[in-house]
């Protein structure tokens, strides 16, 4: 705001398995299955930026993007504003019957015998940038592919074609070192003594400035904490590219092979050398289906001995519960290394830990067989090991998920104003 200018704000808020919560959530009321804190995000800086033309583009849509877009205006008069021109992005959504036959093809007749919860393609920039175009405001969307929220505001603003390779593939990489917000401004960056973040209580978000060529300088909002070195956007740059060469997207193939970083000032860094190859002919879709249950039991121990004693508590659990697959973890002593069978955990040799948090976990189809650890686990209190303690269980519904690629033709996607839907 400050700074002036055409500016796009980007709520980026989706993960892989979000879209399955929302979409349970949509189940219980039709009237939710969008990002939960919609209104902690949005309402804060709604008028300011309806006010200076700042457009906002997200995919806080989840599973209901229509439900969004309405409680987006309903929040809009809420705040006396005038009700802004709101658009809609959809088609990802595979779940429905329709398209069972589709996902059957890729993935099989093993799709026949799931419980499925949600099936979204992750789409492209065209609808976005064909929104803004047709004056939308604000685009609400589901599940596009993260980097799609910066490349379908630029589309717009330079008027670049769907195959301009190149162009596309530069600001599907500016896109990249936004898409998880702080972190290439120092957020998981940080790792003291190694890699030192300075205020990182109040870390910034970045801020991208791409130019007509599709080259972008990243930076951060003025007076906040973090940093943007030519290390975090190296970190970040690399994060989840399986190829540098070929990094898949809706839009382009992103080549960052030559790909060169330049840093012009404190928290300036310039990105130049991205390429660009043809799209791909398919798209990428996460199915996520209904796993059974997750059963959890933790327990404290704490002074002498307190590792022996914990040891003794899982391998009590381990004989008590013959058919559950047990994983183990002894927190403050041995965890994450262990495999879910906890046999890293047995092979390993005892310590001495002073101060160990017992974690024991099982998955099973069977909610009744599941609930046995939690049964177990708080029975430790009476039945021993010794001094156990702040013993905390649960049950939770499990979400599975498969991944596949569907012609791309066959995922039509659009957009609708919402005075029109």
């Amino acid at each position: 705001m400050r700074r002036g200018g055409p500016a796009f704000l980007i709520f980026e808020t989706l993960a892989e398995r979000t879209l399955a919560l929302a979409q349970l959530r949509r189940r219980a009321d039709p009237d939710a299955g969008f990002e939960p804190l919609l209104d902690d995000l949005l309402r804060p800086v709604l008028a300011r930026c309806l006010q200076h033309g700042i457009r906002i583009v997200s995919n806080f849509g989840a599973a209901n993007p229509l439900a969004a877009a309405r409680h987006i205006r309903k929040m809009a008069q809420e705040l006396g504003l005038p009700a802004p021109r709101i658009a809609v992005v959809g088609g990802d959504d595979l779940s429905g019957a329709p398209h069972r036959p589709l996902l059957r093809e890729q993935l099989g007749a093993a799709i026949d015998h799931l419980q499925m919860v949600s099936a979204n393609a992750y789409i492209g920039a065209e609808a976005i940038a064909a929104a803004l175009d047709a004056g939308a405001q604000i685009v609400v969307a589901g599940r596009v592919a993260d980097p799609s929220l910066t490349v379908g505001p630029a589309m717009s603003h330079f008027g670049w074609r769907a195959d301009d390779w190149d162009r596309l593939a530069r600001a599907t990489m500016a896109g990249h070192l936004l898409e998880c917000g702080a972190q290439v401004c120092g957020g998981y960056f940080a790792d003291p003594g190694y890699k030192e973040v300075p205020d990182l209580h109040a870390v910034g978000y970045p801020i991208a400035e791409i130019s007509s060529d599709g080259h972008c300088i990243i930076g951060k909002a003025a007076h906040t904490g973090g940093l943007v070195s030519l290390a975090s956007v190296k970190e970040q740059l690399l994060y989840e590219v399986h190829d540098p060469a070929a990094y898949l997207t809706p839009d382009v193939v992103a080549d960052i092979s030559a790909a060169q970083i330049e840093l012009l000032a404190p928290d300036r860094v310039a990105l130049t050398g991205v390429r660009g190859h043809a799209r791909p002919s398919s798209l990428k879709v996460n199915v996520c289906h209904e796993g059974g249950w997750l059963a959890e039991g933790e327990i404290s121990y704490a002074g002498p001995r307190a590792e022996a004693r914990a040891r003794l508590a899982a391998e009590v659990l381990r004989q008590r519960l013959p058919g559950l697959s047990l994983r183990v973890d002894l927190i403050g002593a041995l965890s994450i290394m262990g495999d879910d069978a906890g046999r890293l955990l047995a092979a390993t040799a005892a310590g001495d830990a002073r101060d160990v948090r017992l974690r024991v976990a099982a998955t099973h189809a069977d909610r009744a067989q599941a609930e046995r650890l939690p049964r177990e686990a708080t029975a430790l209190y009476c039945c021993g090991p010794a001094g156990g303690g702040g013993v905390r269980t649960a049950l939770t519904p499990r979400l599975n998920t498969l991944s596949c690629l569907v012609p791309r033709e066959a995922v039509p996607v659009f957009f609708e104003m919402l005075d029109a839907v």
